[in-house]
């Protein structure tokens, strides 16, 4: 039976990075996406929403997206840590994860999982499906909860409100990118949100109708 979630955006700064707290109403275990460069924003909302988390999950390997993963992982050791295996580089390596960009020399403990297209995974109780979007980055994964009522992605810098994900930087691939959205997020229901890395949620429907990069403002027409 499709169950809502509740789903906390907290922004971190510099590039106001958004991460999001998720959790099933009622329970006191949560998934953590994407912790930034502020990891105190989220490590202070946990303790007042009595959370626990009980997976922390990133979309790709750029630091913004897992400047938090420390701090997160030395206050809740048990928490796995979930990345694509196509980024799991990025995570030690600050050449790679691109840190610098924030000023800051920037490594993050080692994944303590890693996920592939197709790979499911469930933690707190939500069952979440992988689908690999690279372009961003070489391994960006997306989390889908299709169970969810309506249906969710946690999308990273895949597809925004609007936009896109850069792919001028290092490991960036425009063509890969574009691919990706029209096939895979795309496919989905019109009614699924997207909870993207930066800026406001959107739905598939929307960004596929409306989205100049890459919608049918774009020229896409694709199945619906």
């Amino acid at each position: 039976m499709p169950h809502a979630l509740r789903i906390i955006p907290i922004v971190s700064r510099p590039f106001e990075e958004v991460s999001y707290i998720v959790h099933l109403p009622g329970r006191s275990d949560c998934l953590v996406v994407d912790p930034g460069l502020e990891p105190e924003l989220i490590l202070e909302r946990l303790e007042q929403e009595e959370l626990t988390p009980a997976m922390i999950l990133n979309t790709h390997g750029h630091g913004d997206h897992i400047g938090g993963n420390a701090a997160l992982k030395a206050a809740y050791p048990e928490a796995p840590l979930v990345i694509g295996e196509g980024d799991v580089p990025m995570l030690t390596d600050p050449a790679k994860n691109l840190g610098s960009m924030a000023g800051v020399r920037l490594t993050s403990p080692p994944a303590d999982q890693t996920v592939r297209e197709g790979d499911t995974i469930s933690a707190a109780g939500i069952n979440l499906e992988i689908l690999e979007i690279p372009g961003h980055t070489p391994g960006h994964v997306v989390f889908v909860c299709s169970e969810s009522a309506p249906p969710t992605v946690f999308g990273g810098d895949v597809l925004f409100a609007g936009g896109i994900g850069r792919f001028d930087l290092p490991g960036g691939n425009g063509p890969q990118l574009l691919t990706g959205i029209r096939n895979k997020l795309f496919a989905l229901p019109d009614d699924t949100v997207v909870y993207p890395g930066h800026g406001p949620a959107t739905t598939i429907g929307e960004e596929r109708r409306t989205n100049p990069f890459v919608g049918e403002a774009a020229g896409y027409f694709g199945l619906r």
